[in-house]
Order: C-alpha cells, then sequence, then structure tokens
C-alpha cells in the first residue's frame, strides 16, 4: 500500500491551496481518509477526514477554511484550503486506516 499527498507549495497568506491523495494497493473510495498536518517544532494535529459515505468532519478552528472531498476522475481525496494563514504553514499527509502518505509541504508566507 503506498498513499502519496500532493499540491503543496508556497501561497501568500489568503490565498487557496488544493492538495491530493491517492494511493496504490488500496482503495480511497472504500475507505474512510483523514488529513492531519505538523508544522515545524509541533506535534502532529488531525485536520479532517471523510468516510465512505462522504461525510466529513473537521477540527473545529479550520472548519470554515478547509473542505474534503472526493474527487472520484481522479480517484483523489482532496483538501481544499482557502484563506490560508501563516500558521497553516506544515507539512500535510494523508492516511488510511493505519497507512500514512509521504507529506506534502505547505508554507504560507505572510
Amino acid at each position: 500500500v503506498q498513499l502519496q499527498a500532493f499540491g503543496g507549495g508556497l501561497v501568500q497568506a489568503g490565498g487557496s491551496l488544493r492538495l491530493s491523495c491517492a494511493a496504490s494497493g488500496i482503495s480511497l473510495s472504500a475507505n474512510a481518509v483523514g488529513w492531519y498536518r505538523q508544522a515545524p517544532g509541533k506535534e502532529r494535529e488531525w485536520v479532517g477526514g471523510i468516510a465512505t459515505n462522504g461525510r466529513t468532519n473537521y477540527a473545529d478552528s479550520l472548519r470554515d477554511r478547509f473542505t474534503i472531498f472526493r474527487d472520484r476522475p481522479k480517484n483523489t481525496v482532496d483538501l481544499q484550503m482557502n484563506s490560508l494563514k501563516p500558521g497553516d504553514t506544515a507539512v500535510y499527509y494523508c492516511t488510511v486506516m493505519h497507512y500514512w502518505g509521504q507529506g506534502t509541504l505547505v508554507t504560507v508566507s505572510s
């Protein structure tokens, strides 16, 4: 099983970025998928997740700006991030069951 988060990069504060989680060896559509992030010097933090029925849940501090959804044509689970802040700078990871993907770095400049 391999998971890969991608789409990170450098963005200015107030901007948007869309991350994607792709998988091989496991079906994203048949499993709940979670997103986490880890900022420099901080513990890993839960961002949110999507269940198999499409229901989503988010960290309270992020629910107004972040959206998780399934992109079925791409076979990915995406994280749309809006109104980004420097505090959103982190490596973002996706997870399915006990599998963790390689993260993607998001840097938000002020």
